[in-house]
C-alpha cells in the first residue's frame, strides 16, 4: 500500500520533460502557508491529489502527479504529465490548470500567468484555418492593417440602418464590418434578416470600391443553433463568422471551427468577459493564456488590446500579440485584433507599438466624424496610409479633408 502526502508534489529539483505541460501561477499563500506548501497543495489539488492520505495498491495506480518544480518569489512553475489530459479536450484541461485551484483556502490568490504547451498536447488542435492570411486571401488589405468597425450605437439600430451604415463604412475604405458582442438575434435586428441585408450590402460595396469587402457577423448562442448560423452564413456567401468565445465556452468553439473548416470560414474571436478572469493581476487567468487557449482552438482573429491607446484597461498587449504570431508546433498564427477607442489620431501611435500584421477595429472613431460614417472611414483609411508611408498625421491632412477633420476633434488623445 502506498499513501500520497503533499509533498510529493514538490520537488525543486526536477527538470520538466518536453512532452509536459509547463504552467506558471502568481501565488500569494494564506497566513501561516509557506510558499512551497501552497505550491504543492496547488500541484495535488490540479492533478490526482487530495487532502487525505490515502492508501493505494501500487499496480492499481497510474503515476499522473504534477509537480511543482520552480519557486521564485510569487511565481511558482508546475509541470504536468501529458498523460493527464484528454487529447483535443480544452474543457478538461482547463479544468485542471484552472479549476478547483483558483478556489483552494491554502491561497490568498492564484493567477495563471502562462502556459508553455508541448507538441503532444497541441498536437489534439486544429489552430486556425487562415490567422493572418485573410488579409490577403479573403480581403485586400495587402501590407496594411485590417479595418475594421461596429455600426455605433452598437445595439438598438434596425436591420436597415445597420446595413445602411455598413455599406456606407465599407464604401469609406472599412474592409471588415463587424457585430458588437451584443448583437445576435434580437428582435429590433434578427440574424437572418441582418446577415441577408448586410451582405447585399456589401456586395454592392465591392463593385463599387473594386475591394473584397466582408461582414463578422455574431453566430454566438446556444451550440447548436451557432453551428446552424455558421451553415447560414455559408450559404449567402460570407467569408467570416464571430464568436464571443469566452461567454459561449471553448467546447462550443471547437465545434464552430470544425464546421467552418467544412465551408472554409474565418472565425473572428471577440474576448467579452475576459476581464472576469485577467483584470487583477494578481487574481484569475491571464489574457495571455486566454490567447493561447484560442490559438489551439482555432480562431482566426482575437482581440487582445491597443497597447494603452484605447479605452479599455492596459495589458501587456505586444508581448501577447509576438506569442500568437510566434511558432507554435506548426500551428498557424492568429492575427491580433486592437479595438475599443480608437481613433484616426491614435492610429500611428497604434502601428508604432503593435506593427502592420493586425486588424484595427474602430467604432465611435469612425462613426463618431463630424460628416458621418463616411467620411469617418475615409479619415481611419487615410490614417493608415500616411503611417504606412511614414508621413506626419497632421502633413498628410493638409490634402485630406476627412482626416484634417479627425485630427481637429479627436486630435492624438486616448479617450477614457
Amino acid at each position: 500500500m502506498t499513501g500520497i502526502e503533499y509533498d510529493d508534489f514538490l520537488d525543486l529539483g526536477y527538470e520538466p520533460a518536453g512532452t509536459e505541460l509547463v504552467c506558471e501561477f502568481t501565488i500569494e499563500p494564506a497566513a501561516g502557508m509557506s510558499m512551497e506548501a501552497a505550491a504543492s497543495r496547488v500541484a495535488s489539488e490540479s492533478s490526482n491529489g487530495t487532502w487525505a492520505a490515502l492508501h493505494v495498491d501500487e499496480d492499481e495506480l497510474t503515476e499522473l502527479g504534477a509537480v511543482a518544480c520552480g519557486i521564485d518569489g510569487r511565481t511558482v512553475t508546475v509541470a504536468y504529465p501529458t498523460a493527464l489530459f484528454e487529447a483535443g479536450s480544452m474543457p478538461q484541461i482547463l479544468s485542471c490548470i484552472a479549476g478547483n485551484i483558483l478556489g483552494m483556502k491554502a491561497v490568498d490568490s492564484i493567477r495563471l500567468e502562462d502556459c508553455d504547451w508541448p507538441e503532444s498536447i497541441t498536437s489534439g488542435f486544429p489552430g486556425p484555418q487562415f490567422g493572418p492570411s485573410v488579409a490577403r486571401e479573403k480581403l485586400d488589405a495587402g501590407e496594411r492593417p485590417v479595418l475594421a468597425t461596429v455600426p455605433k450605437p452598437k445595439v438598438g439600430l434596425s436591420t436597415d440602418a445597420h446595413a445602411r451604415i455598413g455599406e456606407e463604412a465599407w464604401r469609406g475604405g472599412v474592409d471588415l464590418l463587424k457585430d458588437d458582442e451584443n448583437l445576435t438575434d434580437q428582435a429590433f435586428n434578427p440574424f437572418a434578416d441582418r446577415l441577408a441585408e448586410s451582405l447585399a450590402a456589401r456586395d454592392r460595396a465591392q463593385e463599387e470600391t473594386g475591394e473584397r469587402k466582408d461582414y463578422l457577423v455574431n453566430v454566438t448562442a446556444e451550440t447548436t443553433e451557432m453551428l446552424e448560423r455558421v451553415d447560414l452564413v455559408a450559404e449567402h456567401g460570407g467569408g467570416f463568422v464571430m464568436v464571443d468565445v469566452i461567454t459561449c465556452g471553448w467546447a462550443a468553439v471547437q465545434s464552430v471551427r470544425e464546421r467552418c473548416e467544412d465551408h472554409g470560414l474565418a472565425i473572428h474571436a471577440h474576448r467579452a468577459m475576459h476581464a472576469a478572469f485577467d483584470r487583477l493581476d494578481h487574481h484569475g487567468v491571464s489574457m495571455r493564456v486566454i490567447a493561447q487557449i484560442a490559438r489551439l482552438c482555432g480562431v482566426d482573429h482575437i482581440h487582445t488590446g491597443t497597447a494603452g491607446l484605447g479605452k479599455l484597461a492596459n495589458e501587456d498587449t505586444p508581448g501577447i500579440n509576438e506569442w500568437l504570431t510566434s511558432d507554435c508546433h506548426g500551428l498557424r498564427p492568429v492575427l491580433p485584433v486592437a479595438s475599443g477607442g480608437l481613433h484616426p489620431g491614435v492610429v500611428d501611435q497604434l502601428i508604432d507599438a503593435l506593427g502592420t500584421d493586425i486588424i484595427v477595429q474602430a467604432g465611435g472613431g469612425i462613426h463618431g466624424h463630424p460628416d458621418g460614417t463616411h467620411a469617418g472611414a475615409k479619415a481611419l483609411r487615410q490614417s493608415v496610409e500616411a503611417s504606412m508611408a511614414g508621413t506626419d498625421l497632421e502633413t498628410y491632412a493638409d490634402d485630406h479633408a476627412e482626416l484634417a477633420t479627425a485630427l481637429e476633434k479627436w486630435g492624438a488623445e486616448t479617450p477614457r
